[in-house]
């Protein structure tokens, strides 16, 4: 173990830190796909103590949500300005187009609004104050970035909602599968990687309808522009019950505590979507637990601030 740890020091002496707060921040979102982008994006604003939001990027996406993937970015970078119509904020140089497509090979980048904005800020970090990039779809846009300028691995943490726990047998997560290539690139190139498995670990942080309709509905236009997006979401919600993976993402940065990690070696991505192991690969960090409570009162709370404000 101690070989490892000497190699890859400087890595892990940046994992280790808890950044002060507020930190620099920007966020890689698929926020058409589901309805916890939406909630995740509000968490993030909603906390201006902790986290500076910089800038929203549109991550692609295809489901039956969309036709493909440049349509699931084009209605989730219309999402993202609904979402900030209902808060009263301005959206115009904040909020950018990403990805197309998704990566034709690991060494070609899909050239963007968003990965040549995450560039320019990345550039104008250090090592000693990095950007903070969080991710909660496929990750392309990032890993674009890092193609067009290697040198901003340096200077970002990246905290992505990606994969699955290392227990689970196969890796066919949604964010991951999507971009193949993107995702073996995050974990390959040696950035600074905060990974928040999905089955597993982001899986316990869940909500219910009784409790929506008690602590977002009427929650002024934001908080009923999100209980839009719940009730939409199904139509049965008898026992019913939801789970928010993208808030966790944030909740880590909010409060490390709430997202407990340790470090790990980067996985290898298997043509097979399994995870091999490889104790001489570098490390980044893994979450294993959510607080679930814990997210969701501070959650709770501050919409419920922000309404009465």
């Amino acid at each position: 173990m101690k070989k490892p740890f000497g190699l890859y020091a400087e890595l892990v002496r940046k994992l280790e830190r808890v950044p002060e707060a507020p930190v620099r921040m920007v966020l890689d979102t698929d926020t058409y796909n589901e309805i916890d982008d939406q909630f995740a994006v509000v968490y993030a604003l909603l906390s201006p103590e902790k986290l500076k939001v910089e800038a929203l990027y549109a991550a692609p996406f295809f489901n039956h949500m969309s036709t493909g993937p440049e349509d699931g970015m084009e209605r989730s970078y219309e999402e993202l300005h609904q979402l900030l119509e209902r808060m009263g904020r301005a959206s115009e140089g904040f909020v950018y187009r990403g990805s197309r497509s998704y990566l034709p090979d690991a060494r070609t980048p899909v050239e963007s609004e968003a990965a040549r904005d995450l560039v320019r800020r990345a550039m104008a970090s250090s090592a000693e104050d990095p950007l903070y990039v969080v991710a909660i779809g496929a990750i392309t846009n990032v890993a674009s970035a890092i193609l067009m300028e290697p040198a901003i691995v340096d200077r970002i943490v990246v905290v992505w909602l990606g994969g699955h726990a290392r227990h689970w047998p196969v890796q066919d997560e949604f964010n991951q599968v999507q971009d193949v290539p993107a995702a073996r690139l995050i974990f390959d190139c040696g950035v600074s990687l905060v990974q928040i498995p999905c089955c597993g670990v982001a899986s316990g942080l869940n909500t219910t309808t009784s409790e929506m309709e008690r602590y977002v509905k009427g929650c002024g236009a934001v908080g009923d522009f999100l209980m839009e997006r719940f009730y939409g979401f199904r139509e049965d919600h008898f026992g019913f019950s939801k789970i928010m993976w993208d808030m966790t993402a944030i909740a880590f940065l909010i409060d490390p505590d709430f997202i407990p990690t340790h470090l790990v070696h980067s996985p290898v991505l298997t043509d097979q979507l399994t995870i091999s192991e490889d104790a001489g690969r570098h490390f980044i960090r893994c979450a294993y637990w959510v607080e679930r409570d814990n997210i969701m009162r501070d959650f709770f709370r501050k919409l419920k601030e922000y309404a009465d404000s």
